[in-house]
């Protein structure tokens, strides 16, 4: 069984109304897969979202898609672990913490598929495939 779980960006690109190919792709994303939203992305959506604010998304807007994608898909929250697991990618393999970190955090969850636009093109640690679904 796979398990998916999704970038802040891809979260993102699902309300900005600036990039309606994106938008789409991004909502039909979220729509289609069986997946898991990250404690990290979470938090992050909130806080990116706010450049959508000249578009008329609010604060209250970002709560209310979050709260509609945790009634589809459960939170996931780190442990020590991921934090344990995050140092190690960082360390050894030259990762970005944040990039690090939401790597960890998937393999923590048994996510296998992670979308995502951002993360450079190196080769995941094996048991997670990486998709940039807008390329």
């Amino acid at each position: 069984m796979s398990v998916d779980a999704f970038d802040t960006n891809v979260l993102v690109y699902a309300c900005n109304k600036s990039d309606a190919q994106k938008r789409q792709i991004a909502q039909q994303i979220l729509e289609s897969k069986d997946g898991v939203i990250l404690w990290q992305t979470a938090c992050e959506f909130i806080s990116a979202t706010r450049k959508l604010a000249d578009q008329g998304f609010a604060a209250t807007d970002a709560w209310r898609h979050l709260d509609f994608l945790l009634e589809s898909m459960p939170l996931v929250v780190p442990n020590r672990m991921v934090l344990d697991e995050a140092q190690r990618l960082h360390l050894k393999l030259n990762l970005s913490y944040w990039d690090a970190l939401i790597i960890a955090a998937c393999l923590d969850a048994g996510v296998t598929r992670l979308y995502s636009e951002d993360l450079p093109g190196r080769a995941p640690p094996e048991g997670l495939e990486i998709i940039n679904p807008f390329a």
